[in-house]
């Protein structure tokens, strides 16, 4: 059997593609094997589900690693931003010093 738990994600996915913890459990999974379809399903997130915070983190790390800067530090600002909203201090602290350590990595 390839992988149970991506099969099963893809499953939960099909039979409620409008629940945002489905798109993101599959970014996830995909961020282990496929690099694109994680992509696609990050962007179904922030498009769709702008407001899922727990996407920001994950997503601007990986358009970071995959070298899209630009869009992994809009993605930084526009989850601190929505955390603050949110009075989520704990998601704010944690994406502001990601964000932080992305700039100082920029810098170097």
């Amino acid at each position: 059997m390839k992988n149970s738990l991506l099969q099963n994600l893809i499953t939960f996915y099909e039979e409620d593609p409008s629940d945002p913890f489905n798109i993101y459990a599959l970014a996830l999974e995909y961020l282990k094997s496929d690099s694109t379809e994680a992509e696609k399903f990050f962007d179904k997130l922030l498009t769709e589900h702008p407001d899922y915070l727990a996407t920001y983190y994950p997503a601007a790390a990986f358009f970071a690693e995959i070298e899209k800067v630009e869009k992994a530090e809009i993605i930084y600002q526009k989850g601190i931003d929505l955390a603050l909203l949110n009075n989520n201090t704990k998601t704010h602290q944690e994406l502001l010093r990601a964000y932080r350590s992305f700039l100082d990595e920029l810098d170097d």
